[in-house]
């Protein structure tokens, strides 16, 4: 029985940030020639490696947090990459930026090794719960991103969201279906949860389908007009000397 209801929460609560990370990814892959330099920095289980097989794809992360890898080029601190200067004409950045305590040591590495006119793109969340610890540390809004960025010599060339506003209401929806109560060990009092049992019900009930209900929408209809997202996408270049003094 608990299969089958982890299985339907499965199928139901469908994640809408993973489908358009991978859209995004495409549309950087596309851009990416046969034979050119790319690297995927903080890899991790490579999820975005089929994307670039026309290419020379090359990965490097750290391999400290206690989850699967996949077989790494370089196994190595982000801020310090064995590779020659300008080697990559494209680096793929994704959900690494909160996992690392210098950000901008980071990002002023991957400028080095990343030839001039060339591309990088980087998404990270704005509102999500701590994971991967002890090595979850921020959280960036989009003037974080451009300071970071800028100063680190790039240049934004698009800076939007991810996701849309219900891609983050179904993610707060889900976190309401998956944290709030239900055991009575879990309630100060035999009295609380028998007069709060049925409130608690509902909501998670509720909250259960219009999760599911918010993610499909994210898909279909990726609404920015008010709210916040919950993950921020950029794609930048290298600046120019003149712009980078």
């Amino acid at each position: 029985m608990k299969r089958t209801l982890r299985t339907i929460a499965e199928r139901w609560l469908v994640n809408s940030s993973r489908v358009h990370l991978r859209r995004v990814n495409a549309q950087f892959a596309d851009r990416v020639s046969a034979g050119m330099f790319v690297l995927d920095a903080g890899a991790g289980t490579a999820p975005y490696r089929d994307l670039f097989l026309h290419a020379n794809y090359e990965t490097a992360d750290f391999e400290k947090v206690d989850k699967e890898y996949a077989p790494s080029t370089y196994v190595c601190d982000l801020a310090s990459i064995p590779v020659e200067d300008g080697r990559f004409d494209f680096i793929v950045f994704n959900q690494v930026m909160e996992h690392l305590p210098d950000p901008l040591a980071v990002l002023t590495e991957l400028r080095r090794v990343l030839k001039p006119g060339g591309s990088i793109i980087c998404t990270c969340p704005l509102f999500y719960h701590e994971h991967e610890t002890p090595y979850d540390f921020y959280r960036y809004t989009q003037f974080g991103h451009r300071y970071l960025f800028e100063r680190a010599g790039f240049e934004i060339d698009s800076l939007d969201w991810l996701e849309g506003w219900f891609g983050t209401v179904g993610y707060q929806l889900e976190g309401i279906f998956r944290n709030t109560p239900l055991s009575p060990s879990q309630f100060s009092s035999a009295l609380l949860y028998v007069f709060t049992a049925p409130l608690i019900f509902l909501v998670r009930v509720s909250s259960f389908l219009l999760a599911g209900l918010s993610y499909r929408l994210d898909i279909r209809f990726r609404y920015t007009g008010g709210g916040f997202p919950k993950n921020y996408v950029v794609i930048a270049s290298p600046a120019s000397r003149e712009t980078n003094g």
